[in-house]
């Protein structure tokens, strides 16, 4: 009984960790004022019929701490790359030179600030659930082994083992967010 308890909470552990990367990701897309190629990771290009992620149509570069510039491969992708970031509603106006798609980012309003933290919380919301349904798949798997003869006492072990790793990650998360928000708040 013990081995599926722990196998139980280590993949309960998994979902969780599962959460958190996918919270770093997303906080990762979220610009706080300096320029990053992840601003444009999330944008798809239609080549040739195909929607591509922008990093694999041109070189996405940093020029300095506000510019991105993007250099695709085919000059005839200009057009595609400039309308997928318009489309993409990013909140940044790509400027086309022929060559080069640059991408000027505005020093952050404070209104600009505050909106891009809720949109960090609310990322963070949506680990947090991650976070929670891992735990209740594991408490209901544990309550399913105690009908099927695990004492209760395990039981309630297995739980709190659970509702501790739980509390961790949820605090590990909110962690992730005060330091975003730190990130994005700083002028």
């Amino acid at each position: 009984m013990q081995d599926q308890i722990d196998k139980i909470v280590a993949a309960s552990e998994e979902s969780m960790k599962r959460a958190i990367s996918h919270l770093e990701s997303e906080l990762a897309k979220i610009r706080a004022g300096k320029a990053t190629p992840q601003i444009v990771d999330g944008i798809v290009v239609d080549y040739y019929g195909s929607p591509v992620p922008i990093s694999q149509v041109g070189n996405v570069t940093v020029m300095d701490a506000r510019t991105l510039n993007i250099q695709p491969w085919e000059k005839n992708m200009l057009q595609p790359i400039e309308r997928a970031i318009i489309a993409a509603n990013i909140g940044i106006n790509p400027q086309n030179d022929g060559v080069n798609i640059r991408l000027f980012l505005p020093p952050l309003t404070e209104e600009r600030r505050k909106e891009l933290v809720k949109r960090s919380q609310g990322e963070g919301e949506n680990s947090k659930v991650g976070v929670r349904s891992g735990r209740r798949d594991a408490i209901e798997a544990i309550k399913k082994l105690q009908k099927d003869g695990l004492s209760e006492d395990a039981s309630k072990d297995a739980e709190a083992s659970v509702q501790q790793l739980t509390d961790n990650y949820i605090a590990f998360i909110e962690k992730h967010l005060a330091a975003k928000e730190k990130e994005i708040m700083s002028i």
